[in-house]
């Protein structure tokens, strides 16, 4: 009985405007684009690459860690362990930004430029999570 309920008001809430507009988001071409599908998927394997290692290898400590090195100056930026995972959240916000004007430059017909913006992206996650190898690194 409760379940028939739900079920119902489930479907009038899909069938709304809000539920309508967010189906028809995700009917969009640029869902079913083999080539879009495999780069969003890099891309947030990469970025949940990233979470991971900072959540297995940095651990609450007291005093401050390495968050920064330069090879010409050496350490140039200490702070808290929290400070960290600024680095996969500055990949999210990268990522999210790119994918929005990504399928705005799809919806204009422009695929190459939304396949480089997908490509950028994956390249930045790959980038942050070799600067996230060597904050682990200089920390250890």
């Amino acid at each position: 009985m409760l379940a028939e309920k739900l079920n119902c008001i489930l479907k009038k809430t899909l069938n709304t405007g809000l539920g309508v507009k967010v189906r028809s988001f995700f009917a969009d071409d640029y869902f079913k684009n083999r080539i879009v599908h495999w780069l969003l998927a890099l891309i947030i394997i990469a970025n949940l690459i990233n979470w991971a290692v900072f959540r297995i290898f940095i651990k609450p400590v007291d005093f401050p860690i390495i968050l920064h090195y330069n090879v010409y100056f050496g350490v140039d930026m200490l702070g808290d362990w929290k400070w960290v995972f600024f680095l996969p959240i500055v990949g999210l916000f990268l990522f999210f930004t790119n994918v929005f004007l990504s399928i705005i430059f799809y919806r204009k017909k422009e695929r190459i430029a939304s396949y480089l913006l997908l490509i950028a992206s994956l390249m930045i996650q790959l980038n942050l999570i070799i600067a996230s190898s060597s904050v682990i690194i200089i920390n250890y």
